[in-house]
């Protein structure tokens, strides 16, 4: 991999943000200074060559802009390679090394089912099957002291057991390693100089926190995907470097920041969400400069829709997280997905039931409607038919759709639903109708499940929809679900690479302790995150330009004696050297008692992990705010056309969204057409701009 990036000797300070989709790759090109102030385009993903269609953007949004590839000052880039790589099992071949007496690790879990009602239910398939573990005689105790070391000779039989799995790469676990990550790391030195074509991985290197299986899943997840990563970013610079670009690129991460290239190949983990962390971070932005305290995401693409909470301008974390049926320990922006997106297929089963999705038509070939070949109709097709969709102005009329094609795939579906047949009549409209109705009451139990598991009424949130297909799925959604507020931001179909352009460099660090809590835990404590921070600060100094002061975030994880879970509690954020007893433990009594409404102060208190947090302020994107004349006029539509809504036809104004002023309102049934996406105002909805641009809608 390349070195660290340096600063860029750009002249206009030009950034790019990117989110590669399952359709579509969206670009956001941020000019600062300059009166255009945010540029967009979307291009047709490349599934076989992803980074082609990244090229491709990069040099189609500079033309637009009037620049050359020396002006760029960073590109950030979001991707969901890995996370699909991990979904579709189609990573490396790898191997696990792990302490004798723990080679069924992976396959027992958590013993756990997934559905334990469910008797047809199968267990998820280990990533490394049972024939490339190999037991290695090396052990901690918990207390970090050593209990087993590895002489050379059985150090050789390991490697040679390794050698003949076949293995690409394997990762390596010690019981208890986490309490001395040093002693795992020499121990993987060790055996990585007997077998030097091979790359092995420390489970403590990626992720020191307590509990093995998933210490080991996620450090093989890390190794499962790492030369897929490597390969896609080699290929990305090649083509960059065709295009004389000289900036720094930076990978998005899980977490809603992002990180430089090196460490994103070192450790693609921790981007396995960056696409849809993004897109949350651009909200939490967008929500505070428009005073919305309490927002719910709605990311609608191609292939799934997505929800996060956020409050008070901060987004919901989590560090314990599931992708593709694995579990994930890492702190990520809490992203739930909840259903299907513009390109889910629309289908009759075998015993006329309707479902949409969760297979997806994708970029190839693609609704029907994009005439590239797809013979099954999609959720994108049913809008069109609806007449939602405008199908001369997709994308801003760059791409034309065949109504008649989708049209009569979706009469083939009626067909099997005992509707009738008929490409443009009553057949095509139920299926159609019926999809989206199907679609909607999926995407609403999760949305409302979500929410009650955290104690949130859906009445008090704003949802905030993006993603090419969110804003003309938001408000029958909102209905659902019983949300009476809709905020549409002027560039909602591009806005995670808006997210990733803007995002701060961050990076967690964590460690765990797992004891009970008194004045010679909180010297360890103290200890622990120094040590922490001084890793945070050197990684920081190794990314490159970075623009603001580091701010330092303190956590530790908690608990009373017994509970098997902890609460993660807020810390100061001034040294950890000033950390005391009495108020470590008034913190976790604070908390305990905020969410489970009692404390128990005679109770004994342990503490699990310490974590801590490093990032550093990305450059701000503010959009300018738009300036309102007076009262304005009512506005004119554009049009009218008939739209399919709640199972009936009705005529609906169409506007366009670069017509509307602040302070115009228009009440529904109406359709708003930009280029890169429709707002649909259902009846019984007004919407009006606000001074930032933004659409709002009101249910009545």
């Amino acid at each position: 991999m390349p070195a660290a990036p340096t600063a860029s000797p750009a002249g206009t300070g030009a950034r790019i943000g990117i989110d590669v989709g399952g359709t579509f790759t969206d670009f956001v090109l941020a000019l600062p200074g300059d009166p255009r102030g945010l540029l967009h385009h979307k291009e047709p993903s490349t599934p076989g060559d992803p980074a082609r269609a990244v090229a491709d953007g990069i040099a189609a949004v500079l033309g637009r802009a009037g620049l050359r590839a020396g002006d760029l000052a960073s590109i950030t880039h979001g991707t969901t390679i890995g996370l699909n790589a991990i979904i579709q099992r189609r990573g490396a071949r790898i191997a696990l090394v792990v302490t004798e007496g723990y080679r069924d690790i992976l396959e027992i879990g958590r013993s756990r089912m997934p559905s334990s009602f469910d008797l047809h239910a199968a267990k998820e398939e280990p990533l490394v099957p049972r024939d490339r573990i190999v037991e290695i005689p090396a052990r901690l105790g918990p207390d970090g002291r050593p209990v087993r070391t590895p002489t050379d000779a059985e150090l050789a039989r390991v490697a040679e057991e390794l050698a003949a799995t076949g293995a690409e790469a394997a990762a390596v676990l010690v019981l208890h390693g986490h309490t001395d990550p040093e002693f795992e790391a020499e121990v993987t030195r060790r055996l990585g100089a007997l077998l030097p074509e091979l790359p092995l991985t420390s489970s403590a290197a990626i992720w020191p926190e307590v509990r093995e299986f998933e210490r080991a899943l996620v450090t093989c997840l890390n190794v499962y995907i790492q030369p897929l990563m490597r390969q896609y970013f080699d290929r990305l610079e090649a083509l960059l470097d065709g295009l004389g670009v000289t900036a720094p690129v930076y990978i998005a991460a899980s977490n809603g920041g992002s990180l430089s290239l090196r460490s994103a190949a070192d450790r693609p983990i921790e981007t396995v969400l960056s696409g849809p962390a993004a897109g949350v971070t651009a909200a939490t932005r967008l929500g505070r400069a428009a005073g919305i305290s309490r927002l719910v995401t709605f990311d609608m693409g191609g292939t799934s829709s997505d929800i996060a909470v956020a409050v008070d301008g901060e987004p919901e974390f989590a560090t314990h997280t599931t992708i593709g049926g694995l579990p994930l320990i890492l702190p990520v922006v809490a992203v739930s997905a909840i259903g299907a997106g513009g390109g889910s297929v629309v289908r009759a089963d075998e015993h006329g039931v309707l479902k949409v999705g969760p297979e997806s038509a994708g970029a190839a070939p693609g609704p029907v409607a994009y005439g590239r070949g797809g013979t099954r109709p999609t959720v994108t097709d049913c809008y069109l038919h609806t007449g939602v969709i405008d199908p001369a102005t997709f994308l801003g009329g760059r791409m034309t759709l065949d109504a008649p094609a989708a049209a009569r795939a979706l009469g083939e579906v009626a067909e099997g639903l005992g509707f009738g047949s008929g490409g443009t009549g009553t057949g095509a409209d139920g299926a159609a109708d019926g999809a989206l109705r199907v679609a909607t009451a999926g995407m609403a139990v999760e949305l409302q499940k979500t929410l009650a598991g955290r104690g949130l009424d859906p009445a008090e949130f704003t949802l905030v929809p993006f993603g090419g297909a969110g804003p003309t799925h938001a408000a029958v959604l909102a209905e659902e679900v019983g949300i009476r507020e809709i905020v549409v931001p002027p560039t909602a179909a591009t806005f995670c690479a808006l997210g990733a352009v803007g995002a701060d460099l961050r990076r967690d660090f964590a460690r765990s302790l797992r004891r009970e809590l008194d004045a010679t835990t909180v010297g360890a404590l103290r200890d622990i995150l120094a040590g922490l921070e001084a890793r945070a600060r050197a990684w920081l100094a190794g990314q490159g330009p970075a623009s603001g002061t580091p701010v330092l975030t303190l956590a530790a994880d908690m608990s009373y004696a017994g509970q098997a879970y902890e609460l993660r509690v807020p810390l100061p954020s001034s040294p950890a050297e000033t950390l005391e007893l009495t108020a470590l433990r008034e913190a976790f009594h604070q908390e305990h008692e905020r969410l489970y409404g009692f404390r128990d102060a005679g109770a004994a208190v342990r503490l699990g992990t310490a974590r801590l947090a490093i990032s550093s302020a990305g450059p701000e994107i503010v959009p300018a705010a738009v300036p309102v004349t007076g009262n304005p006029a009512p506005p004119v539509p554009s049009g009218r056309r008939d739209v399919l809504l709640a199972g009936r036809r009705v005529s609906a104004e169409v506007h366009r969204r670069e017509a509307l002023s602040p302070g115009q309102t228009l009440t529904g049934p109406a359709v708003v057409e930009q280029d890169d996406t429709t707002v649909l105002v259902p009846a019984g909805w007004t919407a009006g701009v606000d001074p930032l641009g933004n659409l709002r809608l009101t249910y009545a």
